[in-house]
């Protein structure tokens, strides 16, 4: 049974809103003032605190501002409840993190929408989604009914891509942002002398283009298939939909999008600061997490010399040179073209 805390400063609309709650199935606990409500909320964490603003010894700004400070409950949903409809009231309250307003006088039904719907969104906050194309679509179902969010019905479009065959290009204004289904892709830039630097390896589980949607810019590099490959296309629309209508939504869609932010960082100071050697086995163990197994097999990484120089940063001829070193350590085995990492251990001590 999820517990409501309510503060409210008159008797008579406290004993009502409690009963309405209680014949709808929560359990509600009830303070008269700020100052009793804030004790509560910390003694016994509620799942939803619905508080009015206008009340003695603490105001409603002044609850929200003491709990938004406290981690145990910060991240509780508060929903505003007030006699006031002044817009400036609402802003103030909005941006002190309240998570909706209710004006009263309201009936029963606003009042329980008000609180499942930000249930839900705890509940979507709090579950983990699979990195597939299912996960997503779960993903978008479940963030367009908890956030009440106009975003495209049923099953996304996906689109199959040969090897080498082109995603998106360099300058090209964004429309869509892709998710990894199945297969690899890599996104490159090509400098004036017409040299190609590859930026990233994306794989089943990833998504792409979201930098270019958020900065509202054309993308900066060029994304090509590595292999055959299968993409979902999430509509720019339901991107924005899904950035800018609900703060809670935004929140969790923004950390699937980024997980894999701190990998590309990385990669860059690897190419910024390590030696040749150093470049040539992070990009050998970046490039076989991408091929690397559940099962725990070694995998063969088929890829080009072309574009594994362009991983690491530096001309074919030299990471063939250090390759051929990493085969003569025992560090790596090539056969017909493929690589199979031999000693992984071995290759991550150099990077140290």
């Amino acid at each position: 049974m999820k517990k409501v805390l309510l503060i409210e400063d008159n008797k008579a609309v406290r004993e009502n809103i409690e009963e309405i709650l209680e014949l709808a199935g929560y359990n509600v606990t009830s303070g008269e003032n700020g100052k009793i409500g804030v004790d509560l909320a910390i003694k016994d964490t509620p799942d939803v605190i619905i508080c009015d603003i206008m009340m003695p010894e603490l105001d409603g700004y002044g609850v929200l501002h003491m709990l938004s400070k406290n981690p145990k409950t910060s991240t509780i949903p508060f929903i505003f409840l007030t006699a006031k409809a002044d817009r400036t009231d609402l802003r103030k309250g909005m941006e002190m993190g309240a998570d909706d307003y209710l004006t009263k006088p309201f009936d029963d039904v606003e009042l329980l929408n008000a609180i499942e719907t930000r249930l839900k969104k705890v509940d979507l906050m709090k579950t983990e989604y699979s990195a597939n194309s299912e996960g997503v679509n779960n993903f978008l179902k479940e963030a367009a009914n908890a956030g009440k969010i106009n975003i495209t019905d049923g099953e996304r479009e996906t689109q199959f891509f040969k090897k080498k065959q082109t995603v998106y290009t360099q300058g090209h204004r964004p429309s869509a942002l892709f998710f990894v289904n199945k297969g690899k892709i890599k996104t490159f830039r090509t400098s004036e002398e017409g040299k190609e630097l590859i930026t990233f390896i994306f794989k089943e589980g990833d998504f792409m283009g979201y930098t270019s949607l958020l900065e509202e810019a054309s993308y900066n590099d060029t994304a090509e298939a590595l292999e055959d490959s299968e993409l979902m296309i999430i509509p720019k629309a339901d991107f924005n939909a899904l950035i800018n209508t609900d703060s809670l939504i935004s929140k969790k869609f923004i950390k699937l999008l980024s997980k894999n932010l701190s990998e590309k960082e990385d990669q860059l100071l690897n190419l910024a600061y390590n030696s040749l050697r150093k470049r040539v086995a992070n990009g050998l163990l970046h490039v076989y997490e991408k091929y690397k197994k559940d099962t725990g097999d070694k995998p063969r990484l088929e890829i080009s010399r072309e574009n594994l120089a362009q991983v690491v940063g530096t001309a074919t001829e030299s990471l063939i040179r250090t390759l051929s070193d990493f085969k003569n350590e025992k560090l790596i085995e090539i056969k017909e073209g493929k690589i199979t990492v031999l000693d992984e251990a071995k290759l991550k001590n150099l990077l140290n």
